[in-house]
């Protein structure tokens, strides 16, 4: 199978179901109308080829054209000139006339909105206009019993069918439009939240803190000499490590703590309704597991972590000022010797 033909088979699939059932069902309405008519041969074999060939030779062209859409675009605007030439040929009798032209609407709406619409119901009027041509020009004002009967399998089961197509495009889409939110939040390296999304989880916990007595700590990661690694090692074993630590997050955290990738190689985590101490020996065993997975690894790696810690203080005018003190207590980590926690609490720190 070609590109082009991978790229245009869902939509021709679904348009390929549609339209067959579509034209099956049309067909009989189009039999019970052309009927009482006594039509020549080649139009009954016109009906044959429209209602049972067509929909496999569309099939066909849409997967084998380079852009699907147009594609089916035009089978679309072929399936509008077909039923405008029955409904010329079956000279307008009302119910299936009407039933034939309001299918086709329904298809080109559904596919291209008002525009294709208007394009559709052009073709209609070709479709007519050559059907006037072919037979002499009549109007039948009367529907039969036969004829009502007839359209009702169409009338009932095609809006049917094509709701259903319509409800399960939608899911898919839907279920796409949640996935590309998940991936335009999460950094692609560590899997983790990126740094947009975990400062807009920032300022939601900073907001729930100021509402009530629950507190919170927040965390700010570095990996020590990180520069040194890639420099010393290469690149791939420095993403390696960038992934070891988010592995490392991700089994030893709470459901409820929100890890990140704030940038380059420091990480950051939320650490909800935790108060310091807790939070400090938390980050603590992380910062040993971490240590002993890579020394596990490598031995001549010696990666490390430095982590600045803060608790939520009501002093704390918004999420930014909160955030500095994790950047002051990280800061204070790493120029006290690295691989340690240092914590900050209104205008101290401590170090671990």
């Amino acid at each position: 199978m070609s590109a082009a033909e991978g790229t245009g088979l869902p939509l021709a699939s679904r348009l390929y179901k549609s339209r067959t059932l579509g034209l099956t069902l049309g067909f009989v309405c189009v039999v019970f109308g052309m009927y009482p008519l006594d039509p020549a041969g080649w139009v009954w074999a016109w009906m044959v080829i429209n209602a049972f060939a067509w929909p496999h030779v569309a099939f066909q062209l849409t997967l084998r054209s380079t852009n699907a859409l147009r594609s089916e675009r035009r089978n679309l605007l072929f399936d509008s000139f077909c039923g405008g030439f029955w409904v010329g040929a079956m000279h307008f009798n009302p119910l299936p006339s009407v039933t034939t032209l309001s299918m086709m609407t329904m298809n080109n709406v559904a596919i291209g909105g008002p525009r294709f619409m208007l394009a559709g119901w052009v073709a209609q009027a070709l479709g007519i206009g050559t059907a006037l041509l072919i037979f002499a020009p009549a109007f039948i004002a009367v529907t039969s019993q036969g004829q009502l009967y007839a359209c009702l399998p169409i009338l009932m089961l095609y809006p049917l069918a094509l709701g259903w197509i319509c409800y399960r495009q939608a899911v898919t889409l839907a279920r796409h439009k949640r996935e590309l939110l998940a991936l335009s939040r999460t950094d692609s390296l560590s899997g983790l939240l990126n740094h947009g999304a975990w400062k807009d989880h920032l300022e939601i916990e900073f907001q729930r803190c100021r509402r009530g007595p629950a507190g919170a700590a927040i965390a700010l990661i570095d990996i020590d000499h990180f520069k040194t690694i890639n420099d010393t090692y290469g690149h791939v074993t420095g993403d390696i490590v960038l992934r070891q630590l988010s592995k490392v997050l991700r089994q030893n955290l709470r459901a409820t703590d929100l890890a990140g990738r704030y940038g380059g190689d420091e990480f950051c985590v939320i650490l909800p309704d935790m108060p310091l101490n807790r939070a400090t020996e938390v980050m603590d065993a992380l910062r040993d597991r971490f240590n002993a997975l890579a020394y596990a690894q490598d031995p001549t790696l010696r990666a490390s972590l430095s982590i600045g810690l803060a608790p939520y203080q009501p002093s704390h005018a918004d999420s930014t000022q909160w955030l500095n003190d994790a950047d002051q207590a990280l800061y204070e980590a790493k120029s006290s010797g690295r691989n340690r926690v240092s914590s900050v609490q209104g205008s101290w720190l401590r170090s671990i």
